[in-house]
């Protein structure tokens, strides 16, 4: 435990501050100011001595949340980035985009506001960047064994670092023209900084990792290619089919999926002067989900300069508080404020989009919405609700509905369930001899924790599947347990 009394002398939860929303909507830099690591190490010695740390129920990562905060609050940071180390391969990922169910299931959230778990994690690993202890680690022989993992998001890149380390030469693909997957180009960059993204790949490297982009593996490249030059193959590919929303009107100009137009803004942030980026500049913008990709899509629109920002969500809006339905420890589905809706825009709840309308030139203009309410296991309009609002640009952000078959899980003939996941046994193997599959591709569309933690223990069944036996940890099972904030 930290200080016996800390969380009793320091009742209020103290978090950075976020940098002026005038100041910061002039830029992509994240937007979060640095925070003085005395005020992270007071914070840390709130953890208390509650016998049962419930964070560790709501992180699948099976964090030592006690103990490095312990460590934090005593300004032991070198121990405490081993200790987060011990069980997360990139806590500067999860420090700055998960949502933090280990906070949710904090004992002291119960009756106070729970201890700052995300931040000291964000703390201990930038300062052990600073001070040069993120080394990487060599593996002291190599055991000849060869994998390929295709697909280079958190799943992909916390199995490649775990079975390098372990003494396997791996591969990671990535279709896209950089390494990081979702990280590098769906993730704006004032959420996370691709300089964070790019000193953790120099680590990898350094250790021995090889990576490959612009190979789209199932199109030039196939899967028996892989399993005839490999000896093993992990699919990492992501939940990548973006849900649609046939209404009338769907086929007309300007209506986009959120990945793609997030994706196109990183690139031209970054200077890619040949992608064809979609601007918001002037427009009237319209986001259709209300979860944290929507956000993203909120705060880059006011970035380029939106003329209005509307975002549309088909639930009710959230209590402020829990109810007897999200009782403690369970993550709350609360109404919640990201930094992006402190920028501008409106947010309406329990609507739904009628009709998009378009102009002369068959571009979208208007959408047509109405109120709706939930009757017989279905969404139904109110009658007397519709009306039209301005839109000239709409994007979808109604999350994802399972992985590409196209291609690679075709020619493999991997089987995939009713929600477009790849099916996998308890050892993380697929219905192909040697191919194995971990995150989203096989889970579903979820956190970075799961799909870290995923990597970690597919790392661990394939370490055994090709060596009989296996010194890695494995911190979850396959399940079909779905953990959506």
């Amino acid at each position: 435990m930290a200080d016996p009394k800390g969380f009793l002398k320091i009742r209020e939860r103290e978090l950075p501050e976020r940098r002026p929303v005038p100041v910061r909507i002039r830029d992509f830099d994240e937007v979060y100011e640095e925070q003085e690591i005395g005020v992270v190490e007071r914070q840390a010695g709130r953890c208390m001595d509650c016998g049962t740390p419930f964070c560790h129920y709501g992180c699948p990562l099976g964090n030592l949340i006690p103990e490095w905060n312990t460590l934090g609050w005593k300004g032991d940071w070198r121990s405490a980035i081993e200790r987060l180390h011990a069980t997360n391969n990139f806590p500067d990922f999860t420090g700055r985009l998960c949502p933090a169910p280990c906070e949710a299931a904090c004992v002291l959230s119960i009756n106070q506001p729970a201890v700052t778990i995300k931040n000291v994690e964000h703390t201990a690993v930038d300062h052990a960047f600073d001070e040069g202890w993120v080394t990487p680690q060599i593996p002291q022989k190599l055991t000849g064994f060869t994998v390929a993992v295709v697909g280079s998001g958190p799943a992909g890149l916390a199995t490649a670092q775990q079975l390098t380390r372990a003494g396997h030469t791996v591969a990671v693909f990535e279709r896209a023209d950089a390494i990081g997957g979702l990280m590098r180009y769906g993730i704006p960059e004032f959420k996370m900084e691709k300089a964070v993204l790019d000193r953790r790949l120099d680590q990898m490297r350094a250790e021995g990792t090889r990576f490959h982009v612009g190979v789209d593996v199932g199109h030039g490249v196939t899967g028996d290619d892989l399993l005839e030059r490999f000896d093993a193959v992990v699919l990492t590919t992501g939940s990548t089919v973006g849900r649609d929303l046939p209404a009338p009107g769907r086929q007309l100009g300007g209506i986009h999926q959120a990945v793609d137009y997030l994706t196109r803004s990183t690139k031209h942030v970054h200077g890619d002067t040949e992608v064809d980026w979609i601007s918001a500049e002037g427009k009237d913008v319209v986001i259709i989900g209300g979860g944290d990709t929507g956000a993203d899509c909120l705060g880059t629109a006011i970035r380029q300069g939106a003329r209005s920002v509307t975002s549309l969500e088909i639930m009710p809006q959230p209590p402020a508080e829990r109810t007897a339905a999200d009782p403690w420890p369970s993550y709350p589905r609360i109404f919640r404020v990201a930094s992006a809706h402190e920028e501008g825009g409106e947010r309406l709840y329990a609507v739904s989009t009628a009709e998009f309308l378009g102009d002369e030139e068959g571009n979208v203009s208007q959408l047509r919405l109405s109120e709706v309410k939930f009757s017989g296991g279905r969404f139904e309009p109110v009658e007397g609700t519709e009306r039209i609002i301005p839109a000239q640009l709409v994007l979808l952000a109604m999350g994802f509905t399972g992985v590409e078959r196209e291609g690679l899980v075709d020619q493999l003939g991997l089987e995939v369930d009713a929600r477009g996941r790849v099916v996998r046994d308890e050892h993380w193997a697929t219905t192909h001899p040697g191919v194995f599959v971990a995150g989203d591709a096989g889970r579903g569309q979820s956190l970075i924790v799961w799909a870290i933690a995923e990597g970690r223990s597919a790392a661990a069944a394939v370490d055994e599947y090709l060596r009989g036996r296996t010194e890695l940890p494995a911190p979850i099972a396959p399940t079909d347990v779905q953990y959506r904030p």
